[in-house]
């Protein structure tokens, strides 16, 4: 009986990992496909400027910053300009409030080059 009881639990929580692994994921993954369906990859990199910073750069510098995730959905959806310089961000009218918050999450989430 108790070692019945051991498994199912082992069992059950193994389950419950594998559901979290995919849903814990998901998150970045819809902001990556969202970057890439507005056109984000083609001024930013990954990590190294292109026309604009590259993700990891932002996220290098507004990391710590608590007010950060809004600001950064605010330029995603207003645009900025001389944040890097003179370097134009052109502001992102497609893109809604609750897609640009999850963008500028996922930006502030990439590792430090």
């Amino acid at each position: 009986m108790r070692l019945t009881m051991i498994r199912t639990l082992v069992l059950s929580i193994g389950g419950l990992v594998q559901l979290a692994g995919p849903t814990a994921a998901a998150p970045a993954d819809q902001a990556l496909a969202l970057a890439r369906a507005n056109g984000c990859m083609a001024c930013h990199g990954m990590v190294h400027k292109q026309v604009g910073p590259g993700f990891a750069q932002v996220a290098a510098r507004w990391r710590d910053d608590p007010a950060a995730p809004a600001r950064l959905a605010g330029k995603i959806r207003g645009g900025s300009v001389g944040s890097w310089g003179r370097v134009i961000m052109p502001r992102q009218s497609g893109v809604d409030e609750a897609q640009a918050r999850l963008l500028a999450d996922w930006v502030l989430s990439q590792p430090t080059p």
